[in-house]
């Protein structure tokens, strides 16, 4: 006959203590071993690390290790036996041991506070040696959760001087926040990390990868090139080889042109470094032409003072019956939209906008205009320059090697074939060589030294598919293949040798590669659209407003992506805009 329950007992199935206080009991149950272990007290097997023996409990270390655990299971060892423990810390992470501590002597200090955790003391951890040699010892014998405790110390401890050798740690262990947090911390502080000598101490490929991140949070350029030079000169005889692959990171382009002259054009290393040369030849032609030089190197980092910026000029509203005053400039990183100074005289449409070395020109517009002006983003203001010969709207202009040229339009009467030519130092226009076939509201671009007029109303107001390609050094004109389209209202950039063309009311955008003289398919847009701003901001284009099939302006905005073939919608313009000058340049963030 079963036994009625006494008064510690329950009938009921599944009854457990309450947890609060089975954590309370397992809690003192730990202290009471940890202090056997201190005391020597029922242990049965000893530890021997860094010359220091530690007496402990077979079932504790089985419970809290997975290496002690495998190895007890297998042996069946006398009572009080000892067992050598080594651990090999690699040697990234070994200890720059001080003078008051040996090696041995920081094995066994890092084997106590993992035998501490094992028996529920908690962690107590004094410097980022420490826990690099701790991590070691807990990866070795398999002790879960001190390895989460290791890297949070590490991470509380992350500072400027050590991400370097943190991050190290957060490779060797394979400690994901912990690298992610170093990471930040390089880009953040990169000038300052650049000052400790860990910095000079890293391989090429971390020196390369380093100067390559476009987020790193340098002001100015100039730190950038700084830096690399300082490591080159750490072994000047070892490492002039590298100049070269680490300069291909710094942005050249960007540096003061005093700077440049001064101090990257007469250094010793490089005048020697023949191989650095084409990297010297670019940045001066960045500083000639601008950003017309094309080079990835002229575009800001993205937490520089500098910006690359989007600005958009004028244009009709949405039923295009008003002209906007508006000049604003946009921020894609921030999203921010900054107002500029209105363009003088801004009741006019189907004017042309192009960049030339990082200032705005703008010229004709209806009806019949000559006038061109310059916003200086030197002076952030609008300057009237020389008037064009022929006054026309429904024009384009693009600058070729630091020349800006007015190409076709119309005049209120016809179509024009005539080419204007500004030379922006003389302040002074000249004719070039007319068009082959008069167009207007074509796609004027350039490319690797020459001009292309894609498409556009020709004679009679019939759409061409017509490609006219303009030499400026014979200044002569020749007959591409043509478009797989015939329209007019196109616009047109180019980046990395290869057009971009939208607009005309068609959904797709359409590549031409006049390396090869042959079309393609980029992408297909959510809706066909015309008279639209295109520009290239950030290594993308970004298609903003124009009209759409309704024949409304629109304020969508879009980028396309070539690296992914993916077109993405944006944030909207302030105001719905079409037939509206769109350009890129860079500007202070501080404006």
């Amino acid at each position: 006959m079963r036994e009625a329950p006494g008064p510690a007992e329950t009938s009921e199935p599944g009854f457990e203590a309450p947890c609060a206080a089975s954590s309370c009991h397992a809690q003192r149950v730990l202290q009471t071993l940890n202090a056997y272990r201190r005391s020597g007290t029922l242990t049965d097997v000893v530890l021997r690390a860094g010359g220091r023996d530690f007496p402990c409990h077979r079932a504790a270390l089985s419970a809290g290790s997975v290496y002690f655990r495998g190895l007890f299971a297998a042996q069946r060892g006398p009572a009080a036996e000892v067992i050598p423990v080594a651990v090999a810390v690699p040697g990234a992470l070994r200890a720059a041991a001080s003078a008051s501590a040996s090696a041995s002597a920081s094995a066994s200090a890092a084997l106590s506070v993992v035998l501490d955790y094992v028996y529920g003391a908690g962690v107590r951890l004094r410097s980022e040696d420490e826990a690099a040699s701790v991590l070691a010892w807990a990866e070795r014998l398999g002790v879960a959760g001190l390895r989460g405790a290791c890297a949070r110390f590490l991470e509380g401890r992350l500072r400027a001087a050590n991400s370097l050798a943190l991050r190290r740690v957060a490779a060797a262990f394979s400690l994901a926040s912990l690298a992610e947090r170093c990471g930040r911390v390089l880009r953040q502080a990169f000038v300052e990390v650049t000052r400790h000598a860990d910095f000079l101490e890293l391989a090429p490929d971390e020196v390369a990868a380093l100067l390559a991140d476009p987020a790193l949070g340098v002001a100015r350029e100039e730190a950038v090139f700084e830096a690399a030079m300082r490591w080159v000169r750490h072994d000047a005889p070892a490492r002039r080889g590298q100049l070269r692959r680490l300069l291909e990171h710094v942005r050249l382009p960007l540096l003061a042109p005093a700077y440049f002259l001064e101090k990257v054009e007469a250094d010793e290393l490089l005048r020697a470094c023949g191989d650095c040369r084409p990297l010297l030849l670019e940045a001066r032609a960045c500083f000639i032409l601008g950003r017309e030089a094309g080079a990835l190197r002229a575009r800001p980092r993205r937490f520089m003072d500098l910006a690359e910026v989007i600005v958009v000029i004028g244009g009709c509203d949405r039923k295009g019956l008003l002209k906007l005053p508006f000049a604003d400039a946009f921020h894609p990183e921030s999203q921010r939209w900054i107002p500029l100074p209105s363009l003088p005289g801004y009741m006019r449409s189907e004017f042309a906008a192009c960049a030339l070395r990082n200032d705005i020109y703008v010229s004709g517009g209806h009806i019949n205009s000559r006038d061109m002006w310059m916003f200086s983003s030197h002076l952030h203001t609008w300057i009237k320059v020389a008037s064009m010969h022929k006054g026309r709207w429904r024009h384009k202009m693009a600058t070729v090697q630091g020349q800006l040229f007015a190409v076709g339009g119309f005049d209120g009467l016809r179509r024009l074939r005539s080419v204007e030519r500004y030379d922006p130092f003389s302040n002074t226009w000249a004719s070039a060589a007319p068009l082959l076939e008069a167009v207007s509201s074509a796609a004027v671009v350039p490319c690797a030294g020459q001009l292309y007029v894609i498409g556009g109303a020709g004679h009679d107001g019939v759409n061409t598919d017509k490609v006219q390609c303009f030499d400026p050094k014979e200044d002569q004109w020749s007959l591409r293949s043509p478009a797989p389209f015939s329209q007019r209202c196109l616009e047109a950039v180019t980046l990395e040798d290869i057009i971009y063309v939208v607009g005309g009311l068609m959904s797709k955008i359409f590549t031409y590669d006049p390396g090869t003289d042959v079309w393609g398919e980029a992408a297909v847009l959510p809706s066909p659209v015309e008279s639209c701003g295109v520009t290239v901001c950030d290594g993308k284009v970004h298609i903003l407003g124009g009209r759409d099939d309704h024949g409304e302006s629109t304020d969508n905005v879009f980028t396309f992506d070539p690296s992914s073939g993916q077109v993405e919608a944006q944030p909207s313009m302030q105001r719905c805009t079409s037939s509206h000058g769109c350009v890129t340049i860079i500007q202070s963030l501080g404006r």
